[in-house]
């Protein structure tokens, strides 16, 4: 089969992208697109679930339009959130958001019941508000006892198109409720969570054959056959698949979009205190590997500014504006957690500008500023971490998604970190969707080819290390400012 479809959906927009190979070159051009976002109700944040398996089917209607009468698909989205569905397989409410603060102060809650350093090693997976072990233990109890199945989102979108419940892994690590060790569920949590392992479905690895998409929905909606293949559905997981790593240099990555993912591809995962305290995670990879990396509240910054703006700018010109702004004037630990889903982004900068004492940005050029030069010095923080966990010296740092469109942005980190900066491929995600559906379906053999493949049919940028002036003050700065906050936190 020629054709192979990704359906790349994440948490501000999703797209169809059609991947072929020809003359050892993979190409892809775009199906379909279209917007998403959480929507307020009753004080609390929604995902419109229909509205995506609606948009998907607009997308292979377009395909079928076009001609293209048999395909693959892949499907990926975010993690941690999930759908409940009742016996009959129907859905038993509205997909909660992972940015709704129902989860606020339910790790503490937690926490007096099971310890958070025994939920790290069995599960390796850092302590964030809204992983779904929160999400669970914040809902309803009636209606959580009630639900035949718990399918995180893109599980539902497969089971929306062919009829069968999965929980593919990559994505289920992200839960905190798989045991490194068992490579289950872990029965403790589950328990302390009163949820049973049949309300789960089994566990799935990427590259199985799923199925197909159902006749009635390709008789309805005059859709292409499609041959529903199991991708790594975790984006972040698709993107490091899709990431061309350097095999002679020690490379370690970051998967740049409304969230920075920063860390290493491993064979093993590294559950140790040291790791814990410095709330790395573990998780699974496709092809038994792990992802080694910490959440940095990455462009979900400036996407915020740009939308309270009534999206004025382009994130181009945003980026064009921040060059022409003096660099360093304005720092913000990004991940403090006031940054994570705050009323008004652009006041929850100004107003941890003011309580740390940094002058306070007032124009946009100033508040993109601010944001990029302090995303590149959280990078060189974790970066450091990232060296001291694994015992292992980066020599260069591969950006991959949307980030890497960002020339101001990849340049500051490589002058700030003083190394390499390699920025592509922009579709990192979509790419390693298709790489896992070229490899089930025989085309390439495995990962290391498939990356190779990625690495010939897409264009890198290399950013070399600037002198900067006055990067030590600078940097003893930001250290002040990240560790004040972290305290604090």
């Amino acid at each position: 089969m020629t054709n192979h479809i990704a359906v790349d959906i994440g948490a501000s927009s999703g797209r169809l992208l059609l991947g072929t190979v020809m003359d050892g070159v993979l190409s892809m051009e775009e199906i379909h697109r279209f917007s998403n976002g959480f929507t307020e109700r009753d004080g609390s944040c929604f995902w419109d679930i229909d509205y995506l398996f609606d948009q998907i089917i607009a997308g292979l209607q377009k395909a079928r339009a076009r001609g293209i009468t048999k395909c693959t698909l892949g499907i990926d989205t975010w993690a941690v959130d999930y759908v409940l569905l009742n016996a009959e397989g129907n859905r038993l409410q509205d997909v909660y958001a992972y940015r709704d603060r129902r989860t606020d102060h339910v790790m503490e809650e937690v926490a007096k019941h099971i310890s958070p350093a025994v939920v790290y090693q069995k599960t390796g997976i850092q302590q964030l508000t809204f992983n779904t072990l929160y999400q669970l233990y914040a809902h309803d109890k009636e209606e959580l006892a009630q639900a035949d199945q718990i399918l995180l989102v893109p599980d539902y979108l497969y089971y929306r198109l062919s009829g069968r419940k999965i929980n593919e892994v990559t994505n289920a690590s992200t839960t905190q409720l798989l045991n490194l060790a068992t490579r289950e569920y872990d029965t403790d949590l589950l328990n302390f969570l009163h949820i049973r392992r049949e309300q789960f479905a089994e566990l799935t690895e990427p590259g199985e054959v799923i199925g197909y998409v159902s006749e009635s929905l390709v008789q309805q909606y005059d859709l292409p056959e499609c041959l529903l293949i199991c991708a790594a559905t975790h984006d972040t997981a698709s993107a490091v698949l899709g990431i061309p790593l350097s095999t002679d240099r020690t490379s370690a990555y970051i998967s740049s979009g409304t969230w920075s993912l920063l860390g290493m591809e491993l064979s093993e995962p590294i559950n140790n205190q040291q790791a814990m305290e410095a709330n790395y995670t573990n998780e699974w990879g496709a092809f038994g590997t792990y992802r080694f990396l910490k959440n940095i509240m990455g462009l979900w910054l400036i996407q915020e500014v740009r939308r309270l703006e009534d999206n004025r700018h382009s994130f181009a010109e945003l980026a064009k504006l921040a060059e022409e702004t003096e660099a360093f004037r304005s720092l913000i630990p990004c991940n403090d957690p006031r940054f994570l889903n705050p009323d008004n982004m652009i006041q929850e900068i100004r107003k941890a500008c003011m309580e740390s004492g940094e002058p306070v940005p007032e124009t946009t050029g100033q508040l993109a500023r601010c944001i990029f030069d302090s995303l590149a010095l959280s990078y060189l923080t974790y970066l450091n971490e990232l060296e001291i966990l694994t015992g292992r010296a980066v020599e260069v740092l591969q950006i991959g998604g949307g980030g890497a469109n960002n020339v101001l942005l990849c340049q500051l980190t490589a002058d700030v970190i003083g190394r390499e900066v390699l920025a592509g491929p922009t579709e990192s995600t979509a790419l390693g969707n298709l790489a896992v559906q070229l490899i089930r379906a025989g085309d390439i053999p495995d990962i290391a080819e498939a990356r190779k493949l990625i690495k010939n049919s897409t264009e890198i940028k290399s950013y070399h290390p600037q002198p900067l002036p006055q990067l030590n003050e600078i940097i003893s700065r930001w250290n002040h400012l990240h560790f004040v906050s972290t305290r604090e936190n």
